[in-house]
């Protein structure tokens, strides 16, 4: 049986149909993009658009093969299972709940041993965290997720009730995957999670990880994902500062820079926070790249606080924004408020935010000419710089894949540095 897995949303679901597709050909199964037996949607539901595009996704694979078997499965499966109940295109619906049993489901499914069409649990009582993870062959990055679930219960974020309460792989485990993945000649790992700095091993925290993963394996280089600004610790910053295989790039998690937003956010930290853990990234670990998550719009954020935060951002050091208009997100403590921005402001703050983001992004990319950087050259024909920048060989010469080069940056070509090899 063939099968092709559709993945929404984020870098943990990127991981997570990795693993699936580990599962699957372990399983007998055969992945392919060509005329597949099955269809595996592995659903985000960040959004409430994201499950619109997941309905619409499965109706038009319906469609276009009525034979073939639909599963939807992932975060939307959990959260909005009544939202594929009925739609004549959906065969299985396996939330994360029951994502570890998904191929056993799909057998039972040809077998007509099924009764069922919809197979769901409370998530919170969920305890385990898959290990393993697909990597397909050639690809010189990996995901790796460490981390699942949340605890946080932000107001405008569903997640915690569709990936369930945080828990985390052991560090042996971590440090034994990567050797692995090194093995096989994986030139960059990207720690991610749903909240990575929730990492727990008995007493050893996120920062113990990283420590260990550097000191006892050979990873070339080592990449995080999202971090809030009270994650960033002296230590870690330490060890930023000290160790080139580090990679210097961060992803700020802080949807707003104002104390009073971010308090109805129910985020644990204030804008004098976000401030202080700019500049000290900036200070500390200088020439890194450092990119934001920022929501527009939340409810009941006045004109003059979304200038306050603004004005902050305006004057604080960081590389580019990724700008989220508020949408309401059914299921949230926020999505009760009342007190909701009307859309034209949402959309006009959401443009300031974007444009300030724009001029900084390019006078970030402009300040890059001259430098030398390293590169680590992908399927693509690009190259990816340790500070995350994405560089082309000039004259349009291609790389060796999966070979780290030395560059030295001649000019821009649109949001692409062009470069020549030293």
């Amino acid at each position: 049986m063939k099968f092709q897995i559709h993945t929404f949303g984020c870098k943990v679901n990127t991981y997570d149909s990795g693993l699936l597709q580990s599962r699957l050909q372990k399983d007998g199964f055969e992945a392919t993009k060509s005329a597949p037996h099955i269809h595996i949607l592995n659903t985000c539901a960040v959004t409430k658009e994201a499950t619109k595009e997941a309905v619409k996704t499965a109706r038009k694979l319906k469609i276009k093969d009525p034979n073939a078997l639909v599963v939807v499965t992932g975060c939307s499966a959990q959260v909005d299972t009544g939202e594929f109940e009925h739609v004549p295109g959906v065969d299985l619906v396996v939330a994360n709940s029951h994502k570890g049993q998904l191929e056993q489901l799909i057998r039972k499914y040809y077998s007509g041993e099924l009764r069922e069409r919809i197979h769901k649990s409370n998530i919170f009582k969920k305890e385990d965290l898959e290990a393993g993870g697909g990597v397909e062959l050639g690809h010189t990055r990996s995901f790796l997720k460490i981390q699942d679930g949340c605890n946080s219960f932000c107001t405008f974020c569903v997640i915690p009730f569709a990936r369930g309460k945080s828990r985390s792989l052991t560090v042996k485990e971590i440090v034994a995957r990567i050797g692995e993945l090194v093995a096989g000649d994986v030139k960059e790992v990207v720690l991610t999670g749903v909240h990575i700095a929730d990492y727990r091993d008995g007493e050893l925290v996120l920062d113990d990880l990283v420590e260990q993963v550097l000191e006892r394996t050979a990873v070339p280089r080592l990449r995080l994902s999202s971090l809030e600004p009270l994650e960033v610790s002296d230590r870690l910053l330490d060890l930023y500062a000290r160790e080139p295989r580090l990679c210097r790039h961060f992803h700020m998690s802080i949807q707003s820079a104002n104390s009073k937003v971010l308090k109805e956010m129910k985020r644990q930290y204030t804008a004098e926070a976000v401030e202080s853990s700019l500049c000290a990234i900036a200070e500390r670990v200088p020439g890194s790249f450092v990119g934001m998550d920022v929501i527009a719009g939340f409810p009941g954020e006045s004109d003059d606080e979304f200038l306050d935060s603004y004005q902050r951002l305006e004057r604080l050091p960081w590389t580019r924004l990724h700008v989220f208009p508020y949408s309401e997100r059914p299921g949230t403590f926020a999505a009760r408020r009342k007190d909701l921005v009307d859309s034209t402001a949402i959309h006009k703050r959401a443009a300031m935010l974007r444009e300030l983001s724009d001029a900084r992004y390019t006078a970030t990319l402009q300040s890059q000419i001259g430098q030398t950087k390293q590169a680590l050259a992908l399927r693509s024909g690009k190259l990816i710089t340790r500070d995350f920048w994405n560089v082309e060989l000039e004259g349009g010469a291609k790389p060796v894949v999966n070979e780290e080069l030395l560059v030295q940056i001649k000019g821009i070509q649109g949001e692409c540095l062009v470069a020549t090899g030293l």
